[in-house]
């Protein structure tokens, strides 16, 4: 048997980055992890917690446990599993910058395609039910391969740092 080894998944299978099993969580981590700590509610932080752009209203940060190169998340910065109940000024940045994200992963990676997604409640498989974002997933032609089908297992070809690098050069500071 073929192994592809993932060491960087322990953390997310034992709950220890913030992220991982809803069990092992506490707390946000789309409200704690982005900040340093001891740092102000409104001060995210950069290429340390993978946040690639902040605005006043919303955040673009990387997904730890990539889709596919490129993998990024759209993030309110109001703390709701509902998406009726954000402000109207909170909605519309959000929305802009989920359309500057989409015109950044364009122009850095080139893909054939994206998808844009946001899963409202574990019933529709949302892993971070508790706070709404958007996810943004650069596609090529024939990017799907047996590893997925028959293994359940993706291989990423960039490493997140590298990722986040391209795109914080895209979108900036």
């Amino acid at each position: 048997m073929d192994r592809i080894w993932a060491p960087w998944r322990l953390a997310f299978v034992e709950g220890k980055d913030g992220g991982g099993p809803a069990a092992y969580r506490t707390g946000c981590i789309f409200c704690d992890y982005p900040r340093a700590p001891g740092s102000p509610v409104d001060e995210v932080y950069d290429r340390e917690r993978l946040v690639v752009h902040a605005r006043e209203h919303a955040f673009v940060i990387m997904n730890k446990y990539p889709y596919s190169n490129g993998h990024v998340m759209v993030v309110p910065r109001v703390h709701t599993h509902e998406l009726e109940a954000l402000p109207p000024e909170v909605a519309a940045g959000l929305s802009i910058l989920l359309r500057d994200t989409v015109a950044a992963v364009r122009t850095a990676y080139q893909p054939h395609g994206l998808n844009l997604g946001m899963n409202m409640g574990r019933a529709a498989g949302a892993g971070l039910a508790d706070h709404v974002h958007w996810h943004v997933v650069p596609r090529w032609n024939g990017d799907t391969n047996f590893m997925p089908v028959f293994s359940d297992t993706r291989v990423i070809s960039e490493g997140l740092l590298e990722a986040y690098d391209r795109l914080r050069r895209v979108l900036g500071p």
